[in-house]
């Protein structure tokens, strides 16, 4: 029983060893070199944000998706039964 897995595993990968490679080498000519000035963005000047204005974000994000996820739930729990499909033969 176990044979039969490892025949069907070196069979796959015989199979897709080409597939393998010929992605590899369409990726490779994709993405062409870059210099090592360009490769990297350039860092940010000046005030980039506060501790204070993050937790304030961050507290009206949560208070966004609780109220979202009551909304659903009463929406889910009101909600009339959907009528049932009939079977297809």
């Amino acid at each position: 029983m176990i044979n039969k897995y490892v025949a069907m595993g070196l069979g796959a990968l015989i199979a897709l060893a080409p597939v393998a490679a010929l992605a590899q080498e369409q990726v490779a000519q994709a993405a062409p070199a870059t210099t090592p000035d360009t490769s990297m963005a350039a860092p940010t000047t000046g005030h980039t944000g506060s501790h204070r204005g993050h937790q304030r974000r961050k507290g009206n994000t949560a208070a966004h998706r609780a109220r979202a996820s009551a909304h659903h739930m009463h929406k889910m729990r009101t909600a009339p039964a959907a009528p049932a499909e009939a079977p297809k033969s």
